[in-house]
């Protein structure tokens, strides 16, 4: 009975990580131990005007509503992995699926975006 409730547990906490898109969704804590792994690339998907506000550190800017997102990711390495984030969520939300449909499968979402990351106390880089 203990090995059934455990195994249930695991796939719950496993489903509850996993959007519908194949990326997963992460909280702010395991967000900033993502981007601190080795060959983890981030990418912030803000306008540029957000992103010359604050940043997280190392994060590339690729606009998701510049019209040219799909584009722009086309040269990025499939293979590599990403750590996504935005203002509140939404939009690398849509961008971590643009990314799993072009075929990108190593890709995490800031769940809450930068609103959480400085809500709970982690630095952006300004200029």
């Amino acid at each position: 009975m203990k090995k059934l409730l455990a195994l249930m547990a695991s796939v719950l906490l496993l489903a509850g990580c996993s959007t519908s898109s194949g990326a997963f969704d992460l909280g702010v804590n395991e967000f900033s131990t993502k981007v601190a792994e080795t060959g983890v690339i981030t990418l912030d998907v803000r306008t540029p005007g957000e992103y010359m506000g604050g940043f997280i550190q190392g994060a590339q800017n690729i606009d998701f509503q510049s019209g040219n997102f799909e584009n722009e990711i086309a040269s990025l390495d499939k293979n590599a992995t990403y750590a996504v984030y935005c203002r509140s969520g939404n939009r690398s939300g849509q961008a971590v699926k643009v990314m799993h449909d072009a075929g990108f499968h190593n890709v995490y979402n800031l769940n809450g975006g930068v609103i959480d990351w400085t809500n709970a106390g982690l630095p952006l880089v300004t200029n």
